[in-house]
């Protein structure tokens, strides 16, 4: 009925118009509103009756039709708007948990990530451990053949050393040296000189 409204407002304003109109009309001299004749008078009474059976059948058949089929559309878009808003929330709420998600699995992966390393890092410090040890046993164990090999050296030199001296002692002099006075020089010698 608001539709009504705004259609019956101007159509009264232009009837009430209409019926001044033909005085002003005669006072110009236009002769089609002469009131006087009654050809216009029966034509303005037949367009009153007409406008009126077209507007009690407008207002009683056509126009709530309309209406209604406005009413059912405004119901239509509020009843879609009501669901895309809901689409969208899920939608929405279907984002949140989806972030949360990549999140969690983000933050599993790298814990995996840093157990992983730290495992890596431990299993390392462990070999790194065994193959030090094992470095540190070879490398006693070359020291101590080298100490032998040294020892067994030195004990070979002052007897190459004392057995030298006494041919030199003997060749030059043509007397051989007394044994235990050239082992004890020799010995004097090597001590001198940090061998021995």
């Amino acid at each position: 009925m608001k539709l009504f409204g705004w259609i019956v407002s101007p159509v009264v304003a232009g009837l009430a118009g209409g019926l001044m109109l033909p005085a002003a009309a005669m006072a110009e001299g236009m002769p089609q509103l002469d009131f006087t004749t009654p050809l216009t008078v029966s034509q303005v009474v037949w367009g009153a009756i007409i406008f009126v059976v077209l507007y009690l059948l407008l207002s009683r058949s056509a126009l709530p039709l309309v209406a209604s089929v406005l009413e059912e559309r405004a119901a239509r878009i509020a009843k879609d708007l009501n669901e895309a808003n809901a689409a969208k929330a899920s939608a929405d709420a279907g984002m949140a948990d989806a972030d949360q998600a990549i999140a969690k699995a983000r933050a599993e992966a790298q814990a995996a990530i840093n157990a992983a390393l730290n495992e890596a890092k431990q299993a390392a410090a462990v070999q790194a451990e065994a193959v030090n040890a094992r470095l540190e046993a070879q490398l006693q164990d070359s020291e101590a053949q080298i100490a032998r090999a040294r020892a067994s050296a030195m004990s070979a030199l002052r007897q190459v050393a004392t057995e030298t001296a006494a041919t030199v002692v003997t060749r030059l002099t043509g007397v051989a040296p007394d044994p235990s006075r050239l082992d004890a020089a020799v010995g004097s010698a090597l001590a001198a000189r940090g061998i021995g």
